[in-house]
Order: C-alpha cells, then structure tokens, then sequence
C-alpha cells in the first residue's frame, strides 16, 4: 500500500448530508472488501444518520467516510456500520480520527461502547478497532454476530460482533 503524503489537518471531518451520498457510494465501491450498499441506502446514511456519521474532506472531495448510529436498544453504545477511507489518504490513522471526532460530539456524550462486525479476513478492519480498544484503554470482546450458513445463506463470510468498553 502506497502512503499518502496528504497533510492529516488539511481533512475536515464534519457530519455528512445528502449531498454527499452519491460519493459515499462511489467511495465504498473503491473500498474492498466493504459491501456495497445501494445509493439510496448511502442516501439515508447521509441525512437520516448524519448527527452519528463523518464524513472526511479533503480539497473538495470526500476522502473518507464512517456510518454509524446510536443502538436503538442500547443508547450508550454506537454502532460502527461501514469505514471507508480513500487510496489517497490511507496510513495516516484518519479512521481513527474519524472514530473520535465521532466519540467526542454532543450526541455521543454518553456513549460507553463501540461496536462493529467484521469478517475474520478483514485485517485492516481488526487492526484499526484492536487499536481503538488500545487507545480507549477499553476491552474488546468477540462474537458470532451472523454466521455465514445461519444467516447468510453460505453467501457471504460471518460477520463477529466487536464490543469495545466500557470507556
């Protein structure tokens, strides 16, 4: 992988809005082994889930880009749902700075728990929350969150539940 020599605070991180939703979409397209939602699921991510999702930009265009969203039953515990980061800034830790400029906004206040599913393969995935847990000073905890035959039909790979906290 190719670093980039993008300087970190030149990226605005802010919360996303609809007109952001088509480049979310491209973005996650450019960000394998991310699944691809629809545009319109990007849409909705943008504008009904934007006060807990980021959206990272870099002279004009978005760079980066984190889903989330309170857990309904769960209020203190933000659920990560997608982290795509561009080729062109990667290596600079922006997820993880993505992830705190989440944690620290008003909505988040009493948030105590982080979690996410990732499939064992994704190695940047566990290597960035292994990393949050360690700078949260917060466990992390594992568990079958869909399994690959029960839930997925043998389609996809089983996705583990990640629990961080509580911080």
């Amino acid at each position: 992988m190719q670093e980039s020599n993008v300087d970190d605070t030149s990226i605005e991180l802010r919360p996303p809005n609809a007109e952001d939703g088509l480049s979310v979409y491209q973005l996650v397209s450019e960000c394998p082994p991310l699944d691809q939602n629809s545009a319109y699921c990007n849409l909705l991510q943008c504008s009904h889930f934007a006060s807990t999702s980021v959206a990272a930009i870099h002279e004009g265009g978005l760079v980066g880009f984190i889903s989330a969203y309170l857990h309904p039953e769960r209020p203190n515990t933000l659920f990560i749902w997608q982290v795509a980061v561009s080729a062109t800034v990667r290596g600079q830790g922006l997820a993880s700075r993505m992830i705190k400029h989440l944690l620290n906004r008003p909505c988040c206040s009493d948030v105590q728990y982080l979690e996410t599913s990732i499939t064992e393969s994704n190695k940047a995935s566990w290597a960035l929350f292994k990393g949050i847990a360690r700078q949260l000073k917060a466990e992390l905890g594992t568990s079958v969150m869909f399994d690959h035959s029960k839930h997925f039909g043998g389609l996809h790979e089983t996705e583990g539940l990640v629990r961080i906290g509580p911080f």
